[in-house]
């Protein structure tokens, strides 16, 4: 049986539903991640798009890219984070807090080269991304 897992906006104008397992999980500690997200660390998991879809309120949704790897989707009426399309990944990030009954079991560490927060938990800290997601995959020490 397939797991399903919904999440929403913070107002709840707009629902998805995530299918499946997401690719990978983890934390980002880049500039852009920080700065959308407001903290100083961003939860991702990525997903296959396809296995994430809008169930409610998808005219609500805006789009911002400020570059071409990332496509930022919030909702309209309360400004809440759902979603970034990477395109150039073939991935959907659902940022963790949008689909709070989800088993969020972070992998990784990305872009911990650019980290404000250091966190000692074990998991491999990457300077940007893994080679095989295009990245140098130099590990740094916690």
């Amino acid at each position: 049986m397939t797991e399903t897992y919904k999440g929403k906006c913070f107002c709840g104008s707009v629902e998805i539903e995530t299918k499946g397992a997401p690719a990978l999980m983890g934390y980002c500690h880049c500039e852009s991640c920080r700065s959308w997200s407001a903290g100083p660390v961003n939860a991702f998991s990525l997903w296959a798009p396809d296995a994430v879809t809008v169930t409610k309120g998808e005219e609500l949704i805006e789009t911002f890219n400020k570059t071409e790897h990332s496509y930022r989707k919030w909702c309209g009426k309360c400004g809440g984070h759902i979603m970034s399309a990477h395109p150039g990944m073939g991935f959907t990030d659902v940022y963790a807090a949008t689909i709070p009954d989800f088993p969020f079991k972070p992998m990784m560490h990305v872009f911990y080269g650019e980290s404000v927060l250091p966190l000692k938990d074990g998991l491999p800290k990457f300077r940007d991304l893994p080679k095989d997601a295009g990245g140098s995959g130099e590990m740094l020490a916690e």
